[in-house]
């Protein structure tokens, strides 16, 4: 398969997949989202283990801002980092923040980030994977659309008629995207990466899991489900950290190493 096919098989997948969304009936949110199994109050913070187990988002955060300022090359690919970082930093606000109070206006501030993490890593796949030029070219479009599908649902509750279905498509789309574009552009000297990618998408999945068995999970351990979940997804986002540092700071593999096909396109 040639990389016009690939392209067209991706690109017609994108087309259906949004075109799909709108087959579907609108999705309210479901108020039971905000009911989670653990409401303990520890030291006067209300869900004490949800609001604390979002530390490790800003943790790494931090920590993989100071790789990018530490880049060893400047463009697209540490600006799609940066703001990936950024949006995981901003996750444990976000999301400590929701869950001090949750409710559909709170949980925008921990969705908007979200969203923001979710589509910088889709444009640093593209980046990585296909080509950087074109990465850079969606980053912004994908960042905007993930803030716009946040707004839009929560507009669409404020109206009364709540719809989640452009949100619930940037949330779970890249896990389909992202595994397709590396089955079609792996090759033997992207080994690593190739390792670093699926363990963030399999920590994601844990992570899902984890937030679908709150409850259960709580019921026979002290930490519920949706804490795992957070600390599950906060360890998904720890491995974008050595994912940009293996090739982009200073003392690692040049940046086009592993990446013949991109040599035109640093930045």
């Amino acid at each position: 398969m040639d990389s016009i096919q690939k392209g067209a098989i991706l690109i017609g997948l994108s087309v259906l997949a949004t075109a799909g969304v709108f087959l579907l009936p609108a999705i309210p949110q479901s108020t039971a989202y905000h009911h989670f199994a653990d409401t303990r109050r520890i030291l006067t913070i209300p869900n004490f283990w949800n609001v604390v187990s979002n530390l490790p988002f800003v943790v790494f955060g931090l920590l993989g801002l100071r790789a990018v300022s530490k880049a060893k090359i400047t463009g697209s690919i540490p600006a799609i980092y940066g703001v990936l970082f950024i949006g995981v930093l901003l996750t444990g606000f976000g999301s400590a923040f929701y869950h001090l109070s949750p409710n559909n206006d709170t949980l925008v501030w921990d969705r908007l980030p979200m969203t923001i993490v979710f589509m910088a890593f889709l444009a640093a796949v593209v980046a990585e994977w296909i080509n950087r030029r074109v990465g850079f070219i969606l980053f912004i479009p994908l960042v905007l659309f993930g803030i716009a599908s946040v707004w839009w649902w929560h507009h669409t509750e404020v109206l009364g008629r709540g719809d989640l279905r452009l949100y619930g498509l940037v949330q779970f789309y890249p896990t389909i995207f992202i595994p397709l574009i590396i089955i079609f552009y792996y090759s033997p000297a992207q080994k690593t990466s190739l390792r670093l990618f699926l363990s963030i998408v399999l920590w994601y999945l844990l992570a899902k899991a984890f937030e679908t068995l709150d409850s259960q999970i709580f019921r026979y351990f002290p930490l519920s489900g949706h804490t795992l979940k957070h600390l599950a997804a906060a360890i998904s986002t720890y491995y974008f950290i050595p994912l940009f540092a293996r090739r982009y700071v200073a003392g690692t593999t040049t940046p086009a190493a592993d990446h013949p096909r991109d040599r035109c396109f640093h930045g």
